[in-house]
């Protein structure tokens, strides 16, 4: 443990000399019905006459990409696709996407889906100038510095990716999720248009909903007060807590829809000051070694985690349950804990069981390390043990 405290104070006091403490990550957000059209009105203002258009077979074959970029089409832009992306990206679909990008001279990116099409198409974005294997670019501040710029319309709310600098691709040899980071992979400009967000199935909606309360969560009580992160944390938790469960009931209800566009959104704004925590450092193994969905993964590890932490993060989760109407006891202790049964009750009330089935007893100790690798570049309330982590893991695993 020594060890690991040391390492993960020499990487925050690396991140703070190469980012500082200020706000980092500013640009343009449409927002509301139209968004979309006016985000692509934007592209082409600028000049672009030859974009690609980074997103998966689904929304391709079912015409909703084609929707979101009818300005683009109706401003004459040439659009040229890679419809390739599947969930958990992997080097492969940047490479796929990069031989596009090459071959057809496209000077932008729009992305169209949820955080796999984003976090595609921000790596495919370093691929114009550089022949270099994308996997040398895992890390921070390892891409290249001509990145083309990358436009981001979400159609899920909860990954995310459309205000964040990072992008998660998954080794599929190894079995394991590596993260790219740079200033440059913001996206230039996101819409947030409630329009494109009324068909998303209810698994979904529920999964990426719960993605979105678990980065407002982890920015919320980690140890390191940067830039904006608390106050859009905050908004992110409230807006999950407000907005879910009535996008759940109300698939078409537009008003939800947004609400949740928004509190993904600043759940996005929120990690890209402080990044994630020790939720993710778990989930991330149960996605790369099992093909469990994000969302959901996070949906597990939450939480068991809150619980391991409790004593750490009791003030910030007391917080927590005040402005979510969750709790006003007068004890901290008391108001922290009413917060993590809500989580958990919300988590239940949006279908997501609490274990899985697909996790192997056999690889706890595997996915027990890389968690701790993960999570010690982190800046959660504590380091969890690698008892703490295995119990997580026993608890979440289905009998």
């Amino acid at each position: 443990m020594p060890v690991r405290r040391f390492k993960r104070g020499f990487t925050l006091a690396l991140i703070k000399l190469l980012v500082g403490n200020k706000a980092s990550g500013l640009h343009l957000s449409y927002v509301g019905a139209g968004a979309a059209k006016q985000l692509c009105q934007r592209v082409a203002d600028i000049g672009h006459t030859n974009v690609l258009v980074v997103t998966d077979k689904a929304l391709k074959e079912l015409g909703l990409a084609e929707q979101a970029l009818q300005g683009l089409s109706e401003a004459g832009v040439n659009l040229h696709w890679y419809a390739g992306v599947e969930p958990d990206p992997t080097f492969t679909h940047v490479t796929e996407g990069a031989q596009i990008l090459r071959a057809t001279g496209c000077t932008a990116i729009v992305a169209v889906g949820g955080g796999s099409s984003m976090d595609a198409a921000k790596i495919i974005a370093c691929t114009r100038s550089s022949n270099a294997s994308p996997d040398q670019w895992v890390g921070l501040n390892k891409v290249p510095d001509d990145i083309l710029p990358v436009y981001a319309i979400p159609t899920t709310s909860g990954t995310g990716s459309e205000a964040t600098m990072g992008a998660v691709i998954k080794d599929p040899i190894e079995r394991v999720k590596t993260i790219i980071a740079a200033e440059g992979l913001l996206p230039q400009a996101v819409a947030l248009d409630p329009e494109l967000l009324l068909g998303m199935p209810p698994a979904v909606t529920a999964a990426t909903g719960i993605d979105a309360l678990t980065h407002g969560i982890e920015a919320y009580i980690c140890v390191w007060d940067r830039g904006t992160r608390k106050e859009n944390a905050r908004l992110a938790v409230q807006g999950v807590f407000q907005w879910l469960p009535k996008a759940m009931a109300e698939p078409d209800n537009r008003e939800a829809r947004l609400g949740m566009a928004l509190a993904a959104y600043h759940a996005g704004v929120a990690i890209n000051q402080v990044s994630v925590g020790n939720v993710h450092a778990i989930a991330h193994q149960l996605g790369a070694r099992y093909g469990i969905p994000h969302g959901q993964a996070n949906a597990l590890a939450l939480p068991p985690v809150l619980k391991a932490c409790v004593a750490e993060a009791e003030s910030a989760l007391a917080e927590l349950a005040v402005v979510t109407d969750v709790s006003d006891a007068a004890s901290p202790a008391a108001r922290a804990q009413a917060f993590i049964e809500a989580v958990s009750q919300l988590i239940a009330d949006v279908g997501i069981a609490e274990s899985d089935a697909r996790i192997q007893s056999a690889d706890w100790t595997l996915l027990t390390h890389q968690a701790m690798d993960e999570s010690d570049g982190y800046v959660s309330p504590r380091l969890l043990t690698k008892a703490e982590i295995l119990g997580v893991l026993e608890q979440i695993t289905a009998r």
